[in-house]
């Protein structure tokens, strides 16, 4: 597989670099989430380590190179023009993964250096040194799944770690979603799986949005058939709920550390709804009545307010009805 496509290096030296990108993938390092650039620099300061230039058997453990030393010889032997105050990088996000993955060892010559030691060394790790070499040939696959037997790869580490902090929800109609960690999904789990029941009974969501994903959970051909705004938009409130048989949508915020529905906000929301042929209630949500306090101020009047930790209540800015939706004069 080609990692490299808009390099301008040359040909052998791009080739390296790639197959360095194959074999880090190759024993578990995660790449979905780093650019194109981000996986060079971390093949490369690789590669330095292990003293390759140009054939995989050239790889040696007993190196202890110090981040300047990455630097040079990622200018000398790659094409770069990386500046020598740039060590830091080199090992906070250069060699971070490699250090993690148990690939390449911090400081093994000087085990209690500090960590912004100057002097400090990187080598290979022995037995991933001996799988290097074997890269290109025949004995690679082999070597490879021998290498990987009971083994857990950083990729499957760092997935399960993922999936331990996210917050689980399920919506009314018994779908489950799981959010990424933070307070502002917490607040989002409780809205749907506290306020709904409460003051939207028979409510469906329709969206979600998440910190990591906005598009997390959507039902595109509900919202159209009641003329929601284009949904490409990038002014969606953080929760979207519709109630059939009254024909209320609720337009909910969550708020952590942003994102009230202030006068501005309102306005705001109901030029996006102008076509939109339910009828609209505007819903800003808390944690708690500190976090509420703080905001209060800015909450708009014809909205509604629920805080979690008092989840039987809304507080009611201003209007001739309990809760439902304002008609205009």
């Amino acid at each position: 597989m080609k990692y490299l496509t808009k390099t301008k290096k040359s040909k052998n030296v791009a080739k390296i670099i790639d197959e360095a990108i194959d074999i880090l993938v190759s024993v578990g390092i995660p790449k979905d989430d780093k650019t194109e650039r981000s996986l060079e620099r971390m093949a490369m300061a690789f590669l330095a380590v292990a003293g390759i230039t140009k054939k995989w058997t050239e790889a040696v453990d007993n190196r202890f190179l110090k981040t300047r030393d990455i630097i040079t010889f990622n200018n000398t032997h790659f094409e770069e023009n990386i500046s020598s105050g740039s060590y830091d990088d080199i090992r906070r996000k250069d060699l971070k993964l490699l250090v993690l993955a148990g690939l390449v060892l911090n400081s093994s010559d000087k085990p209690n250096a500090a960590t912004n030691d100057p002097t400090r060394g990187y080598n290979l790790e022995t037995s991933f040194m001996r799988l290097v070499k074997t890269y290109g040939t025949d004995k690679w696959n082999e070597t490879l799944q021998k290498y990987l037997e009971g083994k857990t790869s950083l990729k499957e580490q760092l997935a399960r770690k993922r999936n331990i902090e996210k917050v689980p929800i399920v919506l009314p109609n018994g779908t489950e979603l799981e959010l990424s960690a933070g307070q502002h999904n917490l607040l989002q789990k409780l809205i749907i799986e506290e306020f709904l029941p409460r003051f939207g009974k028979g409510s469906q969501v329709l969206y979600v949005g998440d910190t990591a994903n906005k598009m997390l959970h959507i039902d595109k051909k509900k919202l159209e058939k009641i003329n929601f705004f284009e949904l490409s938009h990038d002014e969606l409130p953080d929760i979207i709920a519709y109630h059939a048989k009254k024909n209320w949508l609720y337009l909910i915020e969550a708020v952590h550390s942003s994102g009230s529905i202030s006068e501005t906000r309102l306005l705001e929301l109901k030029k996006l709804t102008e076509k939109c042929t339910a009828e609209l209630i505007y819903v800003t949500a808390f944690l708690n009545r500190a976090e509420f306090r703080k905001w209060a101020s800015e909450i708009a009047w014809e909205t509604e307010v629920w805080i979690a930790d008092n989840p039987d209540h809304l507080i009611h800015f201003n209007g001739d009805k309990f809760l439902g939706p304002y008609k205009d004069e």
